[in-house]
């Protein structure tokens, strides 16, 4: 294992120590809870959106915090949920006496805990929580870490697009109806060209032979549809954007916000190469891609690979996604 490490104990620790340090006038990092929190404390009057999970999936969740998306982020170990007393955390420090939408990915521990932390808060007089489960991914049903679709790039549009309407004031069943909403109209696929290596275990997630890929992996390493030979960009575009087009039920004349997402380990000249392909095989079928984002944006630590996200867009979507955005992860307009 060669990593830029000291003790793999402490790997997410200081990694939150540099980020607070990084982003000193933007984020406050509660060291002991682990929970990335907006400088200046929770908007009054404003829904608060909270969401968190294993680290290892960076910027995913803490790089999201600020101005146009999250109010707070909890941080898990790598690739493992944080507990319910740092969700609790978390959705007490984003309330601004609106409520609070927390932004679940769909795994076992993540959901387990979350609602937990709800129920803790509901007996404490705490804010009001709605829970919103993301399980955007096509690629199997059940997996080792799930009962039913993983959440996976999806989370990462949802929670820019709920972000921005959290932040013109929609109310909390507004904001969760909405969420809930974007989820369904949203549908991923990704691809591992080789696996990662989990810093406290030091070695890597799985075996790969030479010239053979994981097609429909998951973003902590997890098998996938199946495993086949390498393609060519052409073919592997073609085998993660057809799935989804299918399961959306996208038709000719539809537009949508498409995310090519990079794994950690793949260079942007490569996703770039790729979202050229990704948008022939929508052309083909008659897709307009409304907005478009390529590079590392939910990652799994330095898997070498992408995912295809698409979010079936209208004007309302569209609008949301323009929004002003400010955090270390996601900045335009702002």
């Amino acid at each position: 294992m060669q990593k830029l490490l000291n003790d793999p104990a402490d790997v997410v620790v200081e990694a939150l120590a540099g980020m607070a340090a990084a982003h000193p006038d933007d984020l406050l990092v509660d060291m002991e809870q682990r929970v990335v929190s907006r400088r200046g404390g929770p908007v009054r009057g404003k829904v608060g959106l909270v969401s968190g999970g294993g680290s290892g999936h960076e910027p995913l969740h803490a790089g999201y915090v600020g101005p146009g998306m999250l109010d707070a982020a909890c941080c898990g170990e790598v690739f493992t949920s944080p507990v319910p007393d740092q969700f609790v955390t978390a959705l007490r420090t984003a309330d601004g006496g609106a409520g609070v939408l927390h932004v679940v990915k769909n795994y076992t521990g993540d959901v387990l805990n979350a609602e937990m932390a709800a129920e803790l808060l509901a007996t404490e007089d705490g804010p009001q929580v709605e829970i919103v489960v993301t399980d955007d991914d096509v690629a199997v049903q059940d997996s080792l870490y799930t009962a039913g679709r993983r959440g996976v790039g999806g989370t990462v549009l949802l929670e820019k697009v709920v972000g921005a309407a959290a932040e013109e004031g929609r109310d909390l069943s507004g904001c969760a109806e909405l969420a809930r909403d974007v989820n369904a109209r949203t549908r991923s696929m990704g691809v591992a060209l080789g696996p990662c290596t989990v810093p406290a275990a030091g070695v890597p997630t799985f075996e790969l032979e030479e010239g053979q890929m994981e097609l429909g992996v998951g973003i902590h390493g997890e098998p996938g549809r199946r495993r086949v030979p390498l393609g060519t960009a052409r073919e592997i575009a073609a085998a993660l954007v057809e799935p989804v087009v299918a399961d959306l039920g996208l038709r000719r004349g539809d537009a949508v916000v498409t995310l090519l997402n990079g794994m950690g380990g793949t260079p942007l000249l490569e996703l770039y190469l790729m979202f050229n392909e990704v948008r022939a095989v929508l052309d083909a079928a008659g897709v307009t891609v409304a907005r478009s984002l390529v590079g590392n944006y939910i990652t799994s630590l330095e898997m070498a690979g992408c995912s295809v996200t698409l979010l079936r867009a209208d004007d309302e979507v569209v609008r949301l996604w323009d929004a002003p955005v400010a955090t270390p992860g996601l900045r335009w307009g702002a």
